[in-house]
């Protein structure tokens, strides 16, 4: 029996087709919906749900009308730890590829797998080549780009987390939460660095202009053209933010999807990327 452990239901989407084929995949697909190199990851108070914190969090980025967020991902992986303690015949892969929510993901789920050495795995496919839909060769950022072919192949790169990996990546998680940054950037391997909230800012303002325009295509300029790895939903904020403090102006309903609500600079505000906030370098 295998727990395979991805991040966001797409990736979940090749690996469960890849199952069916594949007796040595045989087992339970474990999502993570939440992502965790967004947000903080320190609790503020004695007592705290970690999924209290990160469902507080997501709820101020997603304005909606609807149920309220429930972050659950905690609860889940504790019953997968569990589950290995009760049966030593129970492993836990997690999936990963270059993308910062998945290398913290991986940090985060140490702290609760980590205690099963030998039957903690990790298929990391990082660096490698795949073969697209057309047979041509490709490098993926997400698990969700790999055909189900190419996922019983990466299958082969299942290695078990090593003792000193354990207690590197526990280490390195304790500093993230320490550090508590609102972003935190893949910057090379398994290297994350925290930043500030404002730090993918100067990007989206400029896509924007004295015109206002929606949102979404605000957003979607911004990570088509600087592969931002934060969704739209944040970056949606983060433009409601500005908002907030008279860099942008808004018109229409932000309680709604990007597309009901425009932004636009207001006059005298173009000096905006050289004031206070610094561009970005690289994608992370």
């Amino acid at each position: 029996m295998i727990y395979h452990i991805v991040i966001g239901d797409m990736a979940a989407a090749p690996l469960a087709e890849a199952m069916t084929t594949t007796p040595e995949l045989e087992g339970e697909i474990v999502v993570i919906r939440d992502l965790l190199n967004l947000g903080p990851i320190q609790k503020t108070e004695d007592g705290q749900k970690f999924s209290d914190l990160r469902s507080a969090f997501w709820q101020q980025v997603v304005v909606s009308d609807k149920s309220p967020i429930q972050v659950d991902d905690t609860e889940r992986l504790l019953q997968v730890s569990a589950a290995m303690a009760a049966n030593e015949d129970i492993k836990a892969w997690v999936w990963i590829a270059p993308w910062p929510a998945d290398i913290c993901t991986l940090l985060w789920t140490t702290k609760y797998l980590g205690k099963y050495p030998g039957r903690f795995f990790v298929v990391n496919i990082a660096g490698l080549p795949f073969l697209d839909e057309n047979g041509k060769v490709f490098y993926p950022k997400n698990i969700s780009e790999l055909r189900p072919k190419e996922i019983v192949k990466a299958k082969r790169l299942a290695r078990q987390v090593s003792y000193a990996e354990i207690e590197t990546d526990g280490e390195e998680w304790r500093k993230l939460v320490n550090e508590n940054g609102a972003i935190r950037t893949l910057e090379g391997a398994k290297r994350i660095a925290s930043r500030p909230a404002e730090h993918y800012d100067t990007l989206l303002f400029g896509f924007c202009t004295q015109q206002f325009q929606k949102a979404s295509k605000v957003v979607n300029q911004a990570m088509a053209k600087h592969n931002i790895p934060t969704g739209d939903l944040y970056l949606g904020w983060r433009l409601r933010e500005m908002a907030a403090t008279d860099r942008l102006r808004i018109q229409g309903d932000t309680t709604k999807g990007l597309k009901d609500f425009d932004v636009k600079i207001p006059s005298g505000e173009l000096d905006f990327v050289t004031e206070g906030v610094q561009p970005v370098e690289g994608n992370g």
